[in-house]
């Protein structure tokens, strides 16, 4: 890595991925940790060594994935009972859980959750409840979503503005850190502006000191779903079980790079192809750019 060309390379990185392919483990002059902080990534992502996932346990999880999504309601121990009960799986609620956090999913009925609790400082009230949401840019919705692959999986940070349902930004990540996070909405901004109130659930990537920093910045209003609330993020909940349903689940992605290109083709489809019903059959792109007299969004 060359320090003089360092910071026009930073500059012209879309995502932490790019980021880290900037690293030279070989350069003698410059350490590893210097070269971390110059590029604004966490040192210990360097060093991170994925542990292959055995064959049962992506059996097992791609299972957890196609239940949640018609079920998002269920937490650890009724996923329990269904895996056993229907798909005589050996599975006891402690790996369940396991997995279930692996994946960064979570049923809606509330509970007791004490890594919420640590991060209670960073819990920012649901603003939508009988917002009238009449115009794009307005509310954006951001969420992750676990991704199968044939022999692994990766997660989808997608952000879709509420009122015409298009995907304003996504990236596809190999972990649940917050950086995919944050890499999205910078993205999404420069490219379509900024909202006023972006909407969230309560997960870690959500509640910490830099996701809410970047929204600070931009002047956006911080909303969080309410605790066990089903329906408080229900845009991005129902473009992520379309996304599954009508793709994802209809072939086997052996690469991510596979997975990506069907990714991009996929939201490229709902954006501009895709008839919504609620949008009286109207696509997302109509709607947002206002491309036709639209009667009103539902």
């Amino acid at each position: 890595m060359k320090l003089p060309g360092l910071k026009k390379n930073l500059a012209n990185s879309k995502s932490r991925e790019e980021r880290m392919n900037l690293v030279d483990r070989a350069d003698k002059k410059l350490s590893i940790s210097r070269q971390a902080k110059l590029l604004s990534i966490n040192r210990t992502g360097l060093y991170y060594k994925p542990v292959p996932v055995s064959s049962d346990e992506l059996w097992t999880m791609r299972l957890i994935d196609e239940i949640y999504t018609a079920h998002p309601e269920y937490g650890y121990r009724r996923m329990t009972k269904i895996l056993r009960r229907d798909y005589d799986t050996c599975i006891n609620q402690k790996r369940t859980r396991r997995y279930m956090r692996k994946m960064g999913i979570q049923g809606f009925c509330p509970g007791p959750n004490l890594s919420k609790r640590l991060n209670s400082k960073y819990i920012y009230p649901y603003l939508l409840r009988g917002l009238d949401i009449n115009r794009p840019n307005y509310v954006w919705s951001i969420d992750i979503t676990y991704c199968r692959m044939k022999h692994g999986f990766m997660y989808l940070v997608a952000i879709i503005d509420w009122y015409s349902r298009y995907i304003v930004g996504y990236t596809l990540s190999n972990t649940l850190e917050k950086a995919a996070v944050i890499d999205t909405i910078k993205k999404a901004i420069k490219k379509y502006g900024r909202p006023e109130i972006i909407n969230c659930d309560q997960g870690s990537q959500f509640t910490n000191a830099q996701y809410l920093g970047i929204l600070k910045e931009n002047g956006i209003k911080v909303s969080m779903d309410g605790k066990g609330r089903a329906l408080d993020n229900q845009r991005i909940e129902r473009f992520f079980r379309s996304f599954k349903w009508e793709k994802l689940y209809l072939e086997e992605y052996q690469t991510g790079h596979e997975l990506r290109e069907m990714v991009k083709e996929y939201i490229d489809y709902y954006n501009w192809q895709r008839p919504h019903q609620s949008l009286g059959y109207k696509t997302p792109a109509e709607y947002y750019f206002n491309l036709a007299d639209l009667p009103k969004a539902v």
